[in-house]
């Protein structure tokens, strides 16, 4: 089964202006999702999706293909991400790939270790395996316990549960964290018309430390205090 590797970066944002190509430990952030791809032996070739002209330079120069900027209508901060991929995947089968499964990264997250992957690419081999396989995190909060939602009062309440006194009684939850998703090819294109939520989903947990998701200036602070910290343990 052919995989490949999409990585879908837009050139506008908010809250920290240009900042898949801002430089992080070196190299533009994009850099680091494109290479941990290319290193992973389960990956065959890493196509980028971008509107922005210097952005797709950027990511060419480290060895992704950029097969086209992207229509305006996929461009706008409003756009859903998965018609994003589904645009690409069916562009590259246009021109005669076949594509089983895509494994779709985040440009913002940074941090992410080989051992992520190979960990949601078995749960995606599994024999009870659904379509995709996605990352999530332990956030230390937990709607049984410590998350409330305002009631039409004004006041709050927790948010599920009558309220638990010890968060180890809570049922376990997880927080996406957006880092890595295992796409089969069907499941994908069913997705892209009918949500995410459409389609059966399995997690696998990473570590808080490699889970930042950058969207602001001290987001891209943390990941940066993280990467050297997981550098500087890394040295024999």
């Amino acid at each position: 089964m052919t995989t490949i590797a999409t990585i879908c970066a837009r050139g506008g944002s908010k809250g920290l202006p240009g900042k898949n190509i801002l430089p992080f430990a070196g190299l533009p952030l994009i850099t680091h999702s494109i290479r941990f791809a290319l290193q992973h032996p389960a990956i065959s070739a890493v196509y980028v999706s971008t509107d922005d002209e210097a952005i797709a330079a950027v990511s060419r120069e480290a060895g992704a293909v950029v097969p086209y900027l992207r229509p305006t209508e996929l461009a706008r901060d409003d756009a859903p991400k998965l018609p994003v991929i589904e645009h690409l995947v069916t562009h590259l089968e246009a021109q005669g790939q076949i594509i089983g499964r895509i494994v779709d990264l985040q440009p913002t997250s940074p941090l992410r270790a080989p051992v992520d992957l190979d960990g949601c690419l078995a749960r995606a081999d599994a024999p009870d395996a659904p379509g995709l396989v996605l990352t999530v995190f332990d956030s230390g909060f937990n709607p049984y316990f410590n998350l409330v939602e305002q009631l039409p009062d004004g006041l709050v309440s927790i948010s599920k549960g009558g309220g638990l006194a010890v968060r180890q009684s809570a049922p376990a939850v997880w927080a996406l964290n957006g880092s890595i998703y295992v796409w089969r090819r069907a499941v994908l294109a069913h997705a892209a018309r009918h949500g995410l939520w459409s389609v059966p989903v399995a997690a696998h947990a990473m570590p808080a430390a490699r889970s930042v998701d950058i969207d602001t200036a001290d987001d891209f602070a943390l990941a940066e205090w993280h990467h050297a910290r997981q550098q500087a343990h890394a040295q024999p």
